[in-house]
C-alpha cells in the first residue's frame, strides 16, 4: 500500500493486458481498479474493491500490508470493477459492513448475492464516523449509473469520486502527472463512459469545485492532488459550448464517398473550420468518441449497401447518437447505385435528439459538377452556422 494522504492509502492495481473495458472500448493504456483503506483512529474502511480477476492478487496484498480488520467497505457503485471482491471481503472480514446507498444496494445483492443484513444503507449527507475521520456521502446519479455515489473524508478534504473523472491508464505512482498524456486518457474516458451524461457533469464539475477539495481520488487512472488540472478540464468538456469544428466519420467502398468527404473537407478547410475525417472501418472509435466532444457539425459519409446505410457506418451513426455529443448540425454524403434509404436510415438514431438537421447530398455513382455544386451549398451552410 502507498500512503496518500494522513492515514488514506492506496490499494488498487494495474491491469495492463485487458484489451477491453465492458467488452466494448478499447484500452490503450490498460486501466487500473482503485480501492482505498482508511486507517481511522477507532474504526477502517476499504472504499471500493477490486475487479474480479484480479480479486486473489487483492486480497493477498492486502493481507501481506496487514490489514488485519476492516469495519466498514464503501461501495461507491456497484459494477463488478469496483466490487467484484465484496463476496470473499465479507468472509475474510465477518465484522465488516457494506455501507451503499440504496439503488446500489439492490444492485449487489442481485449481482453478487450479498445478504442484506450485511449492507447499512446511506443517504446524502450522512456521515460514519471512523474516530478521527468522518465519511460524508453524497448520491451522484448520472455519472455514470443511477446508483453512483461519492465519498468525502471531511477532515482530510479528499474526495472519492468513483467513475466520474477517471481515466483508464495505468501508472506506478498514484498521484498524477498532469500532462498532455493523462489530458489524453482522460478525454478518451470522458468521451467513452461520461459524455451521455454531459449535463450531470456539469452538475458535480460546478460541486466539487465548490468543495474545494485538496485531493480527488477516482476509481480508475491516478489520484489528483490537484484538483483543478481535471476540474477545468471537465469545466471544457461538458460546457455547451462546441468548437469551430466538423467531423466527418465516413466508409467508402470504391472511392465515390471519399471523394466528396475530401472535397468537403478540403472547402472546409478553406473557410477557416478545423476538419476531422474519420475512417470507421480502419479507425479507434475511442478516438472517434474523443473527437466528438468538441465537434459543432457532424457530417456521416457512406455507400449504399442493399438499400441501406454501410452497417458500419449505421454503427458509426448509432454510437455518435448513443455517445449524445453537444455537436449542433448534422448531415449526410453519400453514393449509391440504386435505390434505397440512407439518409432516413443514418438520421433515425437523432430522432430524439435536438441536433438540426442539414439538407444531406447523395450522388449516383461519381459525383458531377451539379453534385459538387449541392457540396458546396452544404459547405456553405455549415460556414454561416458556425460563424453565427
Amino acid at each position: 500500500m502507498k500512503e496518500l494522504k494522513n492515514n488514506i492509502f492506496y490499494c488498487g492495481l494495474n491491469d495492463e493486458n485487458r484489451p477491453l473495458f465492458d467488452e466494448l472500448i478499447p484500452l490503450e493504456h490498460g486501466t487500473t481498479y482503485n480501492s482505498y483503506y482508511i486507517k481511522g483512529s477507532e474504526k477502517t474502511a476499504l472504499i471500493d474493491t477490486m475487479y474480479p480477476p484480479k480479486i486473489e492478487e487483492y486480497i493477498s496484498n492486502l493481507q501481506k500490508d496487514g490489514v488485519n480488520k476492516v469495519d466498514y467497505i464503501i461501495a461507491n457503485h456497484g459494477e463488478q470493477d469496483h466490487t467484484g471482491a465484496l463476496p470473499a471481503l465479507i468472509k475474510l472480514y465477518p465484522e465488516a459492513k457494506i455501507v451503499t446507498n440504496a439503488i446500489c444496494k439492490n444492485n449487489i445483492m442481485s449481482m453478487l448475492f450479498i445478504p442484506e443484513d450485511k449492507i447499512r444503507v446511506v443517504k446524502t449527507g450522512e456521515e460514519l464516523s471512523l474516530g478521527d475521520k468522518t465519511l460524508r456521502f453524497i448520491t451522484a446519479p448520472g455519472v455514470h449509473w443511477p446508483d453512483t455515489m461519492f465519498t468525502y473524508a471531511v477532515e482530510d478534504n479528499v474526495l472519492f469520486t468513483c467513475d466520474f473523472l477517471g481515466a483508464h491508464k495505468i501508472f506506478e505512482n498514484p498521484i498524477a502527472n498532469c500532462d498532455e498524456d493523462l489530458k489524453s486518457a482522460a478525454k478518451r474516458y470522458y468521451a467513452e463512459i461520461m459524455m451521455p451524461f454531459r449535463s450531470f457533469c456539469q452538475k458535480y464539475t460546478k460541486m466539487i469545485k465548490e468543495m474545494n477539495v485538496d485531493m480527488i481520488m477516482p476509481s480508475h487512472g491516478p489520484v489528483y492532488d490537484n484538483p483543478d488540472f481535471i476540474l477545468d478540464l471537465y469545466t471544457d468538456w461538458a460546457s455547451d459550448e462546441s468548437k469551430n469544428m466538423v467531423v466527418l466519420p465516413y466508409v467508402s467502398m470504391y472511392g465515390s464517398t471519399l471523394e466528396m468527404v475530401n472535397y468537403v473537407g478540403e472547402k472546409l478547410k478553406s473557410a477557416g473550420i478545423e476538419v476531422v475525417k474519420f475512417d470507421i472501418v480502419n479507425g479507434d472509435l475511442g478516438e472517434y468518441a474523443m473527437t466528438l466532444v468538441d465537434a459543432k457539425t457532424i457530417i456521416i459519409g457512406s455507400p449504399m449497401v442493399l438499400m441501406g446505410p454501410h452497417p458500419n457506418a449505421m454503427n458509426a451513426a448509432s454510437l455518435t447518437a448513443v455517445l449524445n455529443p453537444k455537436a449542433k448540425y448534422l448531415s449526410v454524403i453519400g453514393s449509391f447505385g440504386w435505390g434505397g434509404k440512407l439518409v432516413e436510415k443514418l438520421t433515425e438514431p437523432f430522432a430524439n435528439s435536438k441536433i438540426e438537421m442539414l439538407d444531406p447530398v447523395l450522388v449516383k455513382g461519381k459525383a458531377k459538377e451539379p453534385d459538387f455544386t449541392k457540396l458546396d451549398e452544404l459547405v456553405n451552410s455549415i460556414t454561416e452556422r458556425h460563424r453565427g
